[in-house]
Parts: C-alpha cells; structure tokens; sequence
C-alpha cells in the first residue's frame, strides 16, 4: 500500500515550532534588558532573527505576547515536591524557587512586570491567574501532605502558608537582592514550619559508639 504524506492545503501558514520557541526566547531577553515600556516587536523580531511577519502570525500585538509567554512561564509546572516530610518539601521548594528568581532573566522581569501590572488591566489579570494556579498547586498539595502527615493543623489555609514560604524569599532575592546562603534557607524552613503550627523538628541522633 503506498503512503501519501500529508500536505497543509495551498496557502495555509504553517507555525514552525523552532521559530515559535526562538521568539519566545528572544521576547523573555528583551523584555529583561528593556522593559514593558520599552518593548518592541521590531527588537524582538530582530533578537530571534525572523521577520515581524512572523511573530504577527503568532501573536496580534505586543500586549497579547507577552501576556501568552509569560503567563505560560509563571504557570510552569514545579517538579515533584513529596519528600516525605513537611521540612523536607519546604526545604527543596525554597531552593527550587530561589534558583528560578535569581536566574538573571527572572531577576529583571519579575519586578518589572510586577509594576506594569499595576497600570495594565490584562497583564494584571493574566499575572494573577497564573499565581493563583501556581498558589493552588503548590501551596494545596505540599499542606494537604502535611495535614495528612499529622504535621499541621487540619485547619491550615493553603493560600497563606504559600505567602509564608514566598513572601521572605521574593523579598530577599528581588527586593534586596540578596543572595541566600545554605544556612538561610535551613532557618527560613524552620521558621515557616513554625509558624505554620508545626511540630518542632526532632534533634537527629548520632549513632552509638560500640561498646
């Protein structure tokens, strides 16, 4: 039986996939060394080396792809967190966190979107989705594990401990921009289980000496 390949009917755009990722690339680096404000399709375009034409196929205004990549971007999925204990999952999603807000990229957008979010209705409403979902999937599952552990009160709001957990680490990495040490963010786990009502850690034992 002969095979025929399948053809996109005459006249019809056909998306490359490299050349959707090589603007979506160029746009989070322009957007880190500009701005909002300053952002053009024409630099964009420019950066990934492809036509304007090509990012309008995509995308019908400078507003609308931004709000697609990024939001896309903050709605990433996290790896798996379940490390078997409330510590350990603070622990491993702290440091998720810090090494994804210190790339510099991340560094240079965050707080500059942040702020055009405050003048712009949509990038505002995309930005708050997108947290709200990110809020829901980490901050309901790592709560809902340690609930069931015995770990935190039954009666723990997901929405605020994920403010407990973020909220020091976006204030040190964006605002002071400061880097943090091992040593941090072992006392920073400490003080979110605390004060999330958990049990104080167990003093690890050292193993006996042989008599």
């Amino acid at each position: 039986m002969t095979t025929e390949k399948r053809r996109a009917p005459a006249g019809a755009a056909v998306l490359r996939g490299e050349i959707t990722t090589a603007i979506r690339r160029a746009l989070m680096q322009e957007l880190a060394a500009v701005g909002y404000g300053r952002l053009s399709i024409e630099a964009v375009a420019r950066r990934a080396g492809v036509s304007k034409t090509a990012i309008y196929r995509r995308w019908s205004s400078k507003l609308e792809l931004v709000v697609e990549v990024v939001g896309t971007a903050a709605g990433s999925k996290l790896p798996a967190l379940d490390t078997g204990s409330l510590r350990g999952d603070l622990g491993l999603l702290l440091r998720v966190l810090a090494h994804a807000l210190s790339h510099p990229l991340a560094a240079q957008i965050v707080p500059d979107l942040l702020a055009e979010a405050a003048r712009n209705p949509e990038i505002d409403e995309t930005l708050q989705a997108a947290l709200r979902a990110k809020q829901q999937e980490v901050g309901g599952a790592l709560v809902a594990r340690a609930v069931a552990r015995g770990e935190l009160p039954v009666d723990t709001e997901p929405g605020a401990a994920v403010d407990l957990i973020v909220g020091p680490l976006y204030w040190r990495l964006a605002i002071t921009r400061t880097m943090p040490t091992e040593a941090y963010l072992d006392a920073l786990v400490e003080a979110v289980a605390t004060g999330l009502g958990a049990a104080g850690a167990v003093p690890r034992q050292r193993d006996a000496a042989p008599a």
